[in-house]
């Protein structure tokens, strides 16, 4: 392994740059959440917590007000759900590739957050 080669970083956590971002995804805001708070070197596995807890986040408020809405509401929630998963599995696969992907305008507030933290 050669320690400037992307996604072969390590980090405060001990992670490799790439296994982190995905691992800021697997369990959505959750987990962006707890990378967050543990890691506090790499701005990589950084922005993908941020990125991620972003997006899930807004996704679980999203479907929670939207649970409150009859008839319209239900038929949007079933529709977030697969935008949701392939949203995930694309997050986490970019991430493992060692590419910080910025989604349109949650890469953006993640990158701005992340410049104020630093």
């Amino acid at each position: 392994m050669v320690q400037g080669t992307p996604g072969m970083k390590k980090s405060s956590t001990g992670l490799q740059e790439n296994v982190g971002g995905l691992l800021a995804y697997l369990v959505g805001f959750i987990s962006g959440i707890v990378l967050l708070l543990v890691e506090k070197e790499n701005q990589t596995i950084r922005f993908h917590a941020l990125q991620s807890t972003i997006v899930f986040g807004a996704l679980f408020i999203l479907s929670i007000v939207l649970n409150f809405i009859p008839l319209i509401g239900f038929i949007i929630s079933l529709l977030i759900g697969p935008i949701a998963l392939v949203l995930w599995l694309l997050l986490m696969f970019k991430a493992y590739q060692g590419e910080r992907y910025h989604l349109p305008i949650a890469g953006k507030m993640a990158e701005d957050q992340l410049r104020k933290m630093h």
